[in-house]
């Protein structure tokens, strides 16, 4: 077990070095293309991948996680999923380029057409990836795929900048996204040699895991994108390009702190199925971790939203403001429950997992359509505050089932970090109301900077006087000082 969370430690920090340094170019790509594009571009684009988004769903197979949970994958069984995917991408391309016209047709958009037509190479690319490159994963062993992440991202900066310099349009966009797929399909297979072959021996099982997860991945695109279609059909393109860049903003921070842990929690807890106990409590540990720097980071950003937009965006962007502020708080309090889909899948509750998502959409699809009636833009964002506490409950319960934590169980073990952010919000807001900022350079700058330094100080301090008055329990904690102990004695042992 020791040995386990060791390398459950490495993983995650290798994984969070790889996402952030993506990230941080996928976020300076986004800034300097908010800077040289309208919303509008973006917000045709975004029209078109969601359509891609859903077509992509309802075709996936989820054979990397039949892989991952398969005991002794062979040869035959790469093969066989490398013809799958393949043939899946061909499929999806096929039939984007076939709804490409009525899309158009339907959206009043004649661009749309040639722009889906040109977003079908993306599937193709993805159906050629190495599917041994899952072992990486499956084996915690992440090193390479640092080179993977951020030499796809790296290209696909360099490439949508120099052509939105240049040409100012919205292919920019596109073309990034396609060089950088490209470049990660060419590292995949430098990472690990493979040679494709047509096989289709192995089919019948890997479809077999897979298949409650594609029915889950439908339903789940449709809930994640029901929103997206509706702007984007009934408000416009611009309106479509604020929400879905507020939106990633948004997602940013949360999605950082969770998917290095999701990344390796799910290989990890697959060797502890067989002990409820022990899967629980593993599960809990990294739940708790993952909230408790989460939760802070994801309001952190909701709160220095305004001047952060402005400095870097522009007044053009100044709709995407409320936008970030309602979404930071939604994605930071479904980390109570996010990893419930790694524990589940750990344990083979794939068809769990299609109920949790299917109750889901039939709450979320009415409940959408009635927030862009009766409110528009930010009749959406409010019922996404809404859909954010089904969401959690319905997590709760998927865990419950699987691991026997009851509901409170898991609501409790995180307390400590739901006080200390309310601590931190109410700190910040109190410095916002004493000091107003302005709106020119050094002001948003300084702005900025006071309220992150207030939020962190707050933050920390509350969660040290909370945990010394319980006692010093087990939890994030615990992690934070076994780690900066590691590194003291390395330090010591460098010296010596």
């Amino acid at each position: 077990m020791r040995d386990l969370r060791a390398r459950l430690a490495t993983g995650t920090i290798w994984i969070a070095a790889a996402r952030l340094s993506a990230n941080l170019l996928g976020l300076t790509t986004s800034l300097l293309l908010a800077r040289l594009l309208v919303p509008a571009d973006f917000g045709l684009v975004a029209f078109g991948a969601t359509i891609l988004w859903v077509v992509s769903a309802v075709t996936n197979l989820s054979l990397s996680q039949a892989l991952i949970q398969h005991r002794a994958p062979t040869p035959a069984h790469f093969q066989t999923a490398w013809t799958l995917n393949a043939a899946r991408g061909f499929l999806v391309a096929l039939i984007l380029c076939l709804a490409a016209e009525p899309a158009a047709l339907i959206a009043h958009e004649p661009r749309l057409f040639t722009l889906m037509c040109a977003l079908a190479l993306g599937p193709i690319l993805d159906g050629f990836q190495n599917p041994r490159t899952v072992m990486l994963v499956r084996d915690l062993i992440f090193r390479q795929q640092f080179a993977l992440q951020v030499g796809a991202k790296l290209t696909a900066l360099v490439v949508s900048v120099a052509f939105a310099l240049v040409y100012k349009t919205y292919w920019a966009l596109v073309l990034g996204a396609l060089a950088g797929q490209a470049v990660g399909l060419a590292i995949s297979y430098l990472l690990f040699p493979f040679r494709p072959r047509l096989n289709l021996e192995h089919y019948r099982e890997l479809v077999a895991f897979s298949v409650w997860l594609t029915l889950g991945e439908v339903v789940l695109a449709l809930n994640l994108k029901f929103d997206s279609l509706l702007i984007g059909q009934f408000l416009g393109r611009a309106p479509l390009g604020v929400y879905t860049v507020g939106d990633n903003l948004a997602a940013l921070p949360t999605k950082e702190a969770m998917t290095p842990v999701m990344s390796t929690l799910f290989p990890a807890l697959s060797h502890l199925v067989h002990d409820r106990g022990r899967l629980g409590s593993a599960y809990q540990r990294a739940q708790t971790l993952v909230t408790a720097a989460a939760l802070p980071a994801g309001i952190g950003l909701g709160l220095i939203a305004d001047p952060l937009i402005r400095l870097t965006m522009g007044d053009k962007w100044l709709g995407a403001i409320p936008v970030v502020q309602v979404l930071t708080l939604v994605y930071s309090i479904m980390t109570l429950a996010t990893l419930a889909q790694s524990i589940a899948m750990a344990a083979g509750e794939t068809r769990l997992l299609f109920k949790r998502d299917l109750q889901g959409f039939l709450i979320s699809a009415p409940s959408v359509g009635l927030g862009m009636y009766f409110g528009g833009l930010m009749g959406i964002l409010y019922v996404r505050i809404f859909l954010a506490g089904v969401g959690i409950l319905l997590n709760m319960q998927v865990v419950k089932h699987v691991s026997g934590l009851s509901i409170l169980a898991q609501l409790t073990a995180n307390a400590r970090a739901l006080v200390s952010v309310v601590v931190m919000a109410l700190a910040v807001l109190a410095v916002i109301h004493a000091a107003p900022m302005g709106h020119e350079l050094p002001a948003l700058v300084m702005s900025i900077a006071i309220r992150v330094t207030v939020g962190i100080l707050a933050y920390a301090a509350s969660t040290a006087i909370l945990w010394l008055l319980q006692g010093r329990p087990e939890g994030p904690e615990d992690e934070l000082l076994r780690f900066a102990r590691r590194l003291r004695d390395r330090a010591r042992a460098a010296h010596s």
